[in-house]
């Protein structure tokens, strides 16, 4: 049997409107919508496979680790066998063997996104989560940042211990802090310097998406400047401060689009004298770096957690701050770090 969980309640209700007998989805097991409807199943690699279904009262879930089974197969004949028949609602993007393996047992297809739209609203439980992966996130970009502040500036150069700063020591060193904090990479961890050495003077962007044990992501992005004189940079990391403050009286007083969201963002970054060097994005983060809301129209309700992204060029590289915002009853940044362009703010 099962419980009252969002995904159940909303499938249940898509089951119903379209006079489905059963939802079925089928993939990796790790793929985030089998996680999202079953989180107690562990987390695997690639290879092993799962099948779910749900009738609108209990879950069936089939698994296999090798090529001689295939979980979708036995889940469609086992729901056949059970005297179920008529349309089944599966994920636009079930598998395609899965989808010829339910119309081989009798069923039709019908696409629905109940489990894509269940999933843009956060339990608390999920919050949680996220800002569990978020206080990682953080951790590993203090300890990047720590590394830039206490680097040597050798003929506009950073160094540690007589040997350059790059790009890749950075990337190494915020994953450090990130497992050392519980989380994991996931391969999500970039720094950006605007090629060759790390430069004193130069704004350096770092930015990570780590994931806590159960699958949940944060998204985090820093710029910080070793030595810098102001300028274009301070001007711009300014407007980006202030962009995400009006982003969140926005989501305080209404829900939004991702467009609108987006828009009021680059305003603001234009108040302060910037044109086509704006890069703005807003996403849904949970178990993807990046869900939904995603795009367009779609709106940022109550439960919510995105990502507001926002980038600037100047002269001398880019200036790119990153967020999590929650929606609820009231609008809160997730376990953020401070802003500042020095780094040893960050530490």
């Amino acid at each position: 049997m099962t419980g009252d969980a969002p995904v159940e309640s909303a499938l249940r209700a898509a089951l119903e409107r379209e006079g489905a007998s059963a939802f079925v989805h089928a993939g990796p097991a790790c793929d985030p919508a089998i996680r999202y409807c079953r989180p107690e199943l562990e987390r695997e690699s690639e290879r092993n496979r799962r099948a779910v279904a749900f009738d609108g009262r209990e879950w069936r879930v089939r698994s296999a680790s090798g090529a001689e089974t295939n979980p979708a197969s036995e889940l469609a004949d086992g729901l056949a066998a059970d005297g179920l028949e008529g349309a089944v609602l599966t994920p636009s993007r079930i598998p395609h063997d899965a989808a010829l393996y339910l119309e081989n047992a009798g069923f039709t297809l019908s696409s629905t996104d109940a489990v894509e739209r269940s999933r843009a609203t956060k339990t608390a439980g999920e919050r949680e989560r996220i800002e569990t992966a978020q206080a990682a996130a953080g951790a590993g970009i203090r300890r990047g940042a720590s590394l830039v502040a206490s680097a040597d500036a050798v003929e506009g150069r950073l160094a540690i211990d007589g040997e350059p700063l790059t790009a890749e020591r950075l990337r190494t060193t915020i994953d450090e802090g990130i497992v050392a904090a519980g989380g994991f990479p996931d391969g999500n961890t970039a720094v950006s310097v605007g090629g060759g050495p790390v430069r004193s003077g130069v704004p350096i962007v770092l930015e990570t998406a780590p994931r806590e044990p159960s699958g949940y992501y944060g998204g985090l992005a820093r710029t910080v400047v070793r030595d810098g004189d102001g300028g274009d940079e301070r001007r711009a990391h300014v407007g980006v401060t202030r962009a995400f403050r009006s982003a969140a009286s926005m989501l305080t007083a209404d829900v939004q689009s991702v467009t609108a969201v987006e828009a009021d963002l680059e305003a603001e970054v234009r108040a302060f004298g910037f044109e086509d060097e704006i890069r703005t994005h807003v996403v849904g983060v949970g178990l993807e770096p990046a869900e939904r809301p995603n795009r367009g129209r779609q709106e940022i309700g109550e439960g919510a957690v995105v990502r507001l992204d926002v980038g600037v060029e100047i002269e001398d590289g880019r200036i790119r701050l990153t967020e999590l915002l929650a929606v609820g009853e009231s609008v809160d940044w997730l376990e953020s770090i401070p802003r500042s362009l020095d780094p040893a703010a960050l530490e």
